[in-house]
């Protein structure tokens, strides 16, 4: 077991998966946001220019994957920035876990509904998997604590809380148009769940102290 663990450690650490890993996401989240630009422009258009921030969900998850690994790249050069490095590999984590689980979700269920899926469903699922996996197996590696877990978690609350008030939550299937509220629920428990995730896996590294 002790040898499987550090043979893991030593993969998930080695510069020959990080940086195709990190170019892996990077293109993923540019290309996320590109996939959310009708739906800026709207609310950009027809809302108060604040709550922009909270409509890119994924892309934005994928975005502090990215930069986390930023810092497992360039330990030394970043190291002076630690409470900033923890705060976006608490919210990597748990939002990488939520949205991607999220994402899936709402894909079959809409489909279970009677929608299509087409190829770029089966790549949004491919994909947005990926996001919840990778953000826990690399909770190994990252810092944060307990506290930033939680942050992140408060967060993301927040985001759910603006996305189902002011109606900026990503669009949904047209078979999921008269299910919204069902969809609320899920989604304010699944940010539960994903932060009870991200605590296990802390627990699983040996870290579930309440730090920053």
């Amino acid at each position: 077991m002790k040898l499987s663990f550090f043979w893991s450690r030593a993969l998930l650490s080695s510069r020959l998966l990080l940086w195709p890993l990190f170019i892996c996401n990077l293109l993923g989240t540019v290309y996320g946001y590109i996939w959310y630009d009708a739906q800026l422009r709207e609310t950009w258009l027809t809302h108060p220019h604040w709550r922009i921030i909270f409509v890119p969900d994924s892309p934005t998850a994928s975005l502090f994957f990215t930069l986390s690994l930023l810092f497992l790249l360039f330990p030394k050069r970043l190291g002076r920035f630690g409470g900033v490095r923890r705060l976006l590999e608490g919210l990597a984590v748990v939002t990488s876990v939520k949205y991607g689980v999220w994402a899936v979700s709402m894909i079959f269920a809409g489909a279970y509904q009677g929608g299509d899926l087409g190829w770029q469903d089966w790549m949004l699922v491919g994909s947005h998997l990926a996001m919840a996996v990778e953000a826990l197996l690399y909770v190994r590696l990252f810092r944060f604590g307990t506290g930033m877990l939680i942050t992140a978690g408060c967060w993301t609350l927040l985001n759910d809380t603006v996305d189902y008030t002011y109606e900026v939550y990503p669009w949904l299937p047209r078979t999921l148009w008269d299910d919204v509220s069902s969809v609320m629920v899920f989604t304010f428990c699944l940010t539960l769940a994903s932060v009870a995730a991200g605590w296990l896996a802390l627990k699983g590294a040996g870290r579930t102290k309440a730090e920053f």
